[in-house]
C-alpha cells in the first residue's frame, strides 16, 4: 500500500534526506554538499512509504510565483510501484492549495518520459545540473 505524508516532523524529515542521499549522492554522484542546500527550510517536504517503509520524497517551493518541484526521487527497490506519481500526486496538491496556476520543474532526461506522462511539457532546451543532463518542464495546475 502506497501512503503519502507531509513532513512535520525531524524523523520524517530525516527519512527523506536518507532517501535523497541514496539515490542522488551514492546512485547518481551528486556532491553531499549540494544536495542539501540553503532551500531546504523554505520548502515543503514530502514522504512517500510502500507498506509502511520509506520509498519515496520530494520537496515544493514558490518560485516566480509557481510551485517549483523539486529533489523527486524514489529508492530503486521501490520503483515500478507507482510511488513516483505519488510524490507528484501530494507536491501538486500542495500547489493546488496554495493557488499557484503552474508547476515547473527541472527534469533529468532520462525521466522525462515520467513527466509527460503526468502532463509536464518541455520548456526548454537539455542543460547540465551537477553533471546531469536535465530540461526545463512546466504543467499547468
Amino acid at each position: 500500500m502506497v501512503t503519502t505524508e507531509r513532513v512535520e516532523s525531524k524523523e520524517q524529515l530525516d527519512e527523506a534526506y536518507r532517501i535523497r542521499m541514496e539515490v542522488f549522492v551514492n546512485e547518481q554522484g551528486v556532491s553531499p554538499d549540494v544536495e542539501i542546500d540553503e532551500h531546504e527550510e523554505d520548502a515543503i517536504h514530502v514522504l512517500v512509504k510502500y507498506n509502511g517503509e520509506p520509498a519515496g520524497a520530494g520537496r515544493i517551493r514558490v518560485v516566480e510565483g509557481m510551485a517549483k518541484l523539486e529533489r523527486i526521487c524514489v529508492l530503486a527497490q521501490f520503483r515500478k510501484h507507482g510511488i513516483g506519481a505519488a510524490v507528484m500526486e501530494e507536491l501538486e496538491e500542495v500547489a493546488r492549495e496554495a493557488d499557484l496556476p503552474k508547476a515547473k520543474l527541472h527534469a533529468q532526461t532520462q525521466a522525462a518520459g515520467f513527466y509527460e506522462r503526468l502532463g509536464y511539457k518541455a520548456d526548454s532546451d537539455e542543460f547540465m545540473e551537477e553533471g546531469i543532463p536535465h530540461i526545463r518542464m512546466i504543467k499547468k495546475l
